[in-house]
């Protein structure tokens, strides 16, 4: 089956300016053109592809077709990159065009190891990089927003392949001050972590429920503060708001912290998913990002347990 590249374009506009408004705009038509180039798309699948909302959203099956119009404007700059030698549009060579590649990223690594990996191509990619939890960054490629990820899932998504990078090791830290006040000591009792105060990232960070389910607590004991930055994270583990589990890639900026649990570190294994397609700048984003996350990230044959700890419940 073969598809109008218009009537994708059509698609992809309505999806990611949220309107046939602003879609007509954007493509030079009026808004009666955009919804009857959609509505073609639909008759000859037999789907429904997107939700008329305000903004407009794609369903699981325009979700497909929304990939394949960014892949096939992917492929089509990569052909005009190719033709023009990397010149601009003028044709001056000394000003060549950044191509654009939209990357779903986690927080962590993104405060780590991951902008060190990717600046050495800043000069010829203009990166777009879309920050999520690890769980969630496979859902923005397989709604293909991204044509990059890097996930926990280690099954590739539709249409595209995966490669182990490595582990990421999280520690249970807190301040010195933080400690004596709430534990001693001892490695803290699951009496003690019932009710220490926890920082958490966000609503979707499980990490510090892991680790207490492991020490046989209640994750839904413990107080909560929310603290949505990598870096703010950290500070306020270091002023005693809490403990938390903090990347060990992070440490070395923080030896004022200390280790609740030495035996108790997490490991969250961290893959690279992209799209199948054979272009420079996904190929060369991919081979920094693998060469990187080999040197910071623990070796995939190390991988531990998901959790692991020296203590006993109690």
């Amino acid at each position: 089956m073969e598809f109008d590249p218009h009537r994708l374009a059509a698609l992809r506009a309505a999806v990611e300016t949220g309107t046939l408004e602003a879609a007509a705009r954007s493509l030079a038509i009026t808004p009666s053109a955009v919804s009857q180039r959609i509505k073609a798309l639909e008759l000859q699948t037999g789907r429904v592809l997107v939700r008329r909302t305000r903004p407009v959203e794609a369903t699981e099956s325009g979700e497909v077709l929304l990939r394949l119009a960014r892949q096939a404007d992917a492929l089509a700059r990569e052909a005009m990159v190719a033709l023009g030698a990397g010149a601009g549009a003028t044709g001056d060579r000394s000003a060549p065009r950044l191509e654009p590649l939209p990357l779903a990223v986690n927080a962590d690594s993104l405060a780590t190891w991951l902008l060190a990996a990717l600046r050495p191509l800043a000069g010829e990619i203009a990166f777009e990089l879309v920050r999520a939890d690890e769980s969630r960054t496979a859902e923005l490629l397989r709604q293909g927003s991204v044509m990059a990820a890097i996930t926990t899932e280690p099954t590739a998504v539709q249409g595209c392949s995966s490669l182990l990078l490595g582990a990421m090791r999280y520690r249970p830290m807190a301040s010195g001050e933080f400690v004596r006040r709430r534990f001693g000591a001892d490695v803290p009792s699951a009496a003690a972590l019932a009710v220490a105060p926890v920082v958490v990232f966000d609503r979707a960070d499980t990490l510090q429920h892991r680790y207490l389910e492991s020490r046989g607590v209640d994750p839904a004991l413990p107080p909560n503060h929310h603290v949505p930055s990598s870096a703010d994270f950290v500070d306020a583990i270091r002023l005693g708001f809490g403990w938390g589990l903090v990347p060990e890639l992070q440490l070395r900026q923080h030896d004022e912290l200390v280790d609740l649990d030495p035996g108790g570190a997490i490991d969250v294994p961290l893959h690279w998913q992209q799209w199948q397609l054979d272009t420079r700048p996904l190929a060369r984003t991919a081979a920094a990002v693998a060469a990187a996350a080999s040197a910071a990230l623990r070796a995939p044959a190390a991988l531990r347990s998901p959790v692991s700890s020296s203590a006993t419940p109690g």
